[in-house]
């Protein structure tokens, strides 16, 4: 997916839908937008209508559907991105940064650090090489992301996700901390601190 795929997806729904809505990019496509070109073919993104009518929501799915037609760019879309996976993603309305307005649609891109969570909740190999790169690019601070993934997994609904979640960015850290941070980036001492934020016991501990 590329910007200008992006910028003419959204185009053509500002032509289709008659109201106003925020629209908050996440996925693949906002990896894009910050230079992470990769093959994807569709865009997600979180929607925000205006108004609170239920007629104004199927207005919205029925402009969807014709732009798809005239574009042929697939999409994936919810009112709450939250419920798109087993951790949370905290106050992620909060956390969106300005990308373009179409008409009456407002285009934001969801914060890298927040936009990292669900890439880390799905750990396949090229969510993983997406938050190598947008990490290292836009210059995210280790201690936001650990603080942010921490608070992620304290907040999240008890399950099995949690562990695995928990390994993945213990994984993540040891990892790939020093392709991103640099040679002096400590992993073992990443992982502590994203232990200590998260609430949890140090090894060994009785």
């Amino acid at each position: 997916m590329t910007p200008k795929a992006i910028d003419r997806f959204f185009r053509t729904l500002a032509r289709e839908f008659v109201g106003s809505a925020t629209i908050i990019v996440t996925g693949a496509a906002a990896g894009s937008l910050w230079g992470r070109i990769r093959p994807s073919q569709d865009i997600d993104f979180g929607i925000q209508l205006g108004g609170r009518s239920p007629a104004g929501w199927e207005r919205f799915q029925e402009a969807v559907a014709r732009t798809v037609q005239r574009t042929g760019i697939q999409v994936n879309y919810a009112q709450d991105l939250d419920r798109w996976g087993s951790i949370t993603l905290l106050d992620y309305r909060r956390h969106t940064l300005p990308y373009r307005r179409f008409g009456k649609l407002n285009v934001r891109l969801l914060d890298p650090v927040y936009w990292s969570i669900g890439k880390l909740g799905r750990y396949f190999a090229l969510d993983v090489d997406d938050v190598v790169t947008v990490l290292r690019r836009r210059r995210v601070p280790a201690a936001s992301v650990i603080r942010v993934w921490a608070r992620a997994l304290r907040a999240s609904p008890k399950s099995t996700a949690l562990t695995q979640f928990r390994h993945q960015v213990e994984g993540f850290l040891r990892t790939y901390g020093r392709a991103i941070w640099g040679r002096q980036f400590d992993p073992d001492a990443a992982v502590r601190q994203f232990h200590r934020a998260a609430g949890m016991r140090p090894p060994g501990y009785h």
